[in-house]
């Protein structure tokens, strides 16, 4: 425990934690010493796990990287953060993102970006670029953040750790504060897939607290991380053609396909001709949801209110216009606009009709392959301020990972390399709902190929 402690005091630039719980940590470290001298600790015994800040702990403040729920303190335990501490995990304090998990870059949080600790003039990715260097620069071995469209995973191929975003509704969302509500997942980044693997194991599984939660039981994933059979792999044509991928991670990208056609691997070219219209269409339904889940932040009940307002509508304008930000404002007025009576059919509907499409074509390549391989993003970190001026550029950092969040698929980044300015490169791997225990093991057997 001294160790993180002693790298979080060190590392104060990279602007990581909002909160650290020093005392607690240590008395709980103190704790599972005890119990692990009298043999009786859990699966997770002295796991130093950091949690994002839209990830409820009962009486620790829960902020979402914003000034609107200043104060706040949590009134329970996410599910997933019970499922931790009983099994003996320590948690060592909440992480730094994007404001309300809205962004790719960790710029939008209310309390400063983050920085990437492989380069602090870059950006770590987000939003959960607070979770991800956490694990990058060893200010803790793991950390919970969530996924709504590419949130864990973008970030982890920023910093070159694994980033793992199961099935829609594999993990409780209960106790994770809502953003877009069909898209959001708690996910997981690490250093191993094994220790992904082991906490996915202990945090998956039924809830009495979430409806959506899926009943399948839970496999023993860290248990099944060897391959049965070598796997049938696709990767899209369009993702390693496109003009808008650096050169070096398309590079990576086919060195890892030819090392798997090397080792006797079937991998094959698809199409998938819907790829264009997969990042509108998640943008168009993710601000919808936005719009509605964000409505019951007015200052009315916790957090944040204008101090000077002549009236109930006045005080719910400027305690909004004041206490979000940028970006936040804008996925309203976005979702707002989208769900407005003269264009919800126009937009709305017709984005959950391409949905449908784009999840049965997705089901479709999974008929016939067991995974595939794609870029995690685009580019690599980026510079700080280099695309805050430009939306439109911003969400096109999304543009490999939002499939997942749309299909309601499992997918997990891993480590590919580094580019010439030493910066990590992220390979992505996608598999059929429910899939986790395969896509792990042979996210494991691909780093082992790659080491």
């Amino acid at each position: 425990m001294g160790h993180y402690l002693s790298n979080i005091k060190a590392n104060p630039h990279l602007n990581v934690f909002l909160e650290v719980y020093e005392a607690e940590a240590l008395a709980r470290a103190a704790e599972v010493d005890r119990k692990i001298a009298a043999g009786t600790q859990g699966r997770l015994a002295g796991m130093v796990v950091g949690i994002k800040d839209v990830i409820s702990h009962r009486d620790h403040h829960l902020q979402a990287g914003s000034r609107i729920l200043e104060g706040f303190v949590a009134q329970f335990d996410a599910t997933a953060v019970q499922r931790l501490l009983a099994e003996d995990a320590i948690i060592i304090g909440r992480q730094n993102c994007d404001e309300f998990a809205m962004g790719s870059s960790n710029e939008n949080s209310a309390y400063g970006p983050v920085r990437n600790a492989a380069d602090p003039t870059r950006v770590p990715g987000g939003s959960s670029g607070g979770s991800a260097v956490a694990v990058q620069a060893d200010l803790c071995l793991a950390s919970l953040g969530s996924d709504t469209g590419g949130s864990v995973r973008q970030p982890a191929s920023f910093c070159g750790v694994v980033g793992l975003k199961p099935t829609y509704s594999r993990i409780s969302r209960w106790g994770l504060i809502a953003y877009a509500s069909s898209f959001d997942t708690i996910g997981i980044i690490s250093r191993s897939v094994a220790d992904a693997a082991l906490l996915l194991e202990v945090i998956a599984g039924p809830d009495e607290f979430d409806s959506t939660v899926s009943q399948r039981p839970v496999p023993p994933y860290s248990r099944q991380l060897q391959l049965d059979q070598k796997p049938r792999i696709a990767y899209i044509t369009e993702t390693v053609e496109s003009t808008g991928l650096h050169e070096e991670v398309r590079e990576s990208v086919l060195r890892n396909i030819s090392r798997l056609k090397e080792t006797g691997h079937q991998v094959e070219a698809v199409e998938f001709p819907l790829l264009a219209y997969v990042l509108p269409t998640y943008y168009i339904l993710i601000t919808a949801e936005a719009s509605s889940n964000l409505a019951r932040y007015d200052g009315v009940r916790y957090g944040y209110r204008h101090p000077g307002h002549d009236s109930l509508e006045g005080m719910y304008k400027k305690t909004r216009s004041e206490a979000f930000g940028e970006e936040v404002q804008r996925r309203i007025l976005l979702g707002t606009f989208v769900l407005s009576a003269d264009y919800y059919d126009a937009y709305y509907t017709k984005a959950q009709q391409v949905r449908r499409l784009i999840k049965e074509r997705t089901d479709e390549l999974f008929a016939d392959y067991d995974f595939l391989i794609l870029p995690t993003a685009p580019t690599t970190a980026f510079k700080l301020g280099e695309n805050t001026d430009d939306p439109l550029k911003m969400y096109l950092a999304d543009i490999y990972s939002v499939q997942a969040n749309v299909a309601g698929i499992p997918a997990i980044s891993i480590p590919a390399g580094t580019d010439r300015n030493g910066l990590p490169i992220g390979l992505q791997i996608m598999a059929k709902r429910f899939d986790e225990a395969r896509m792990l093991a042979f996210a494991q057997y691909l780093m082992a190929l790659n080491a």
